[in-house]
């Protein structure tokens, strides 16, 4: 199966679970988050004038060398704007906490105010676990995380967070049609030297800060929703680890004392 990816290599962190506040107006799901139809019709492409090579270039040597890490853990620090029902805007923080080694071992910690998960993948089974609610599911898995990514969303509407992390310019997913790609100049990002780019594709606006010099890594994310009147925001800042210490029991999911088992609900495919 092929997917349609944003252009970025970070999806909205959170958007798409499963059991997010009903008062949150959510934005429609990336690219990343959306299979690609067979009969779905080439994108028009920008005019040139609007889109500069050494952007999109930046992010093609990002994803290159996103390729290339194949152990790694990363922290962020994320604010997602919430709309109202009167259609202001209130901020909601985050933080999503990622241990990946590819091609089959992934631990996932988040907390917001509202929740905390813990998502773990040792490469034959699947778990998440809702630390406040002592509720947990556990499911048989695909072999590499790729896999596992495609079957939460197909099967259960389940989006990983920091999904797109483990698509960036895979052969799998087809490039978003952008409109508009700009260098903005250099930046400071925690004190990381970076250069910031700014993007722009159908619903979207978005810009990232990549780290300059050997290692091209994203370190700050913004999405603005234009589809919405509002114009909500995600922002997201990234602390990234490319040697990080852990053991095998790091993705094992052990049940604490109290925790109750339940069935992962399936996504109902006919919408009823």
């Amino acid at each position: 199966m092929k997917r349609q990816r944003l252009g970025i290599a970070l999806a909205a962190f959170l958007l798409a679970l499963p059991g997010a506040p009903a008062a949150a107006q959510k934005p429609a799901k990336t690219p990343a988050q959306q299979p690609a139809k067979a009969a779905a019709q080439p994108p028009a492409k920008a005019p040139a004038s609007d889109i500069d090579p050494d952007a999109v270039a930046a992010l093609d040597r990002m994803g290159a060398f996103l390729r290339t890490v194949k152990t790694f853990r990363v922290r962020a620090a994320t604010t997602r704007d919430r709309v109202l029902e009167n259609g202001q805007l209130v901020q909601a923080d985050a933080r999503v906490d990622i241990l990946a080694r590819f091609p089959d071992r992934l631990r996932l910690d988040t907390e917001s105010t509202r929740q905390e998960r813990m998502y773990l993948y040792d490469g034959k089974s699947f778990t998440i676990y809702g630390k406040r609610i002592q509720y947990y599911a556990t499911i048989p898995a695909p072999p590499t995380i790729g896999q596992l990514s495609l079957m939460l969303s197909d099967k259960y509407d389940i989006s990983i967070p920091l999904e797109d992390l483990f698509w960036w310019g895979a052969e799998n997913v087809i490039p978003v049609a952008l409109t508009s790609a700009t260098e903005i100049g250099p930046a400071d990002v925690l004190g990381t030297t970076c250069q910031q780019y700014a993007f722009r594709q159908e619903g979207l606006d978005w810009q990232i800060w990549i780290q300059l010099g050997e290692n091209p890594l994203p370190r700050k994310l913004v999405i603005t929703t234009t589809t919405d009147a509002s114009r909500p925001q995600y922002s997201a800042v990234y602390m990234w680890d490319l040697a990080p210490s852990y053991n095998e029991a790091a993705f094992v999911f052990d049940p604490p004392a109290g925790a109750l088992k339940i069935p992962l609900a399936t996504a109902d495919k006919a919408g009823n």
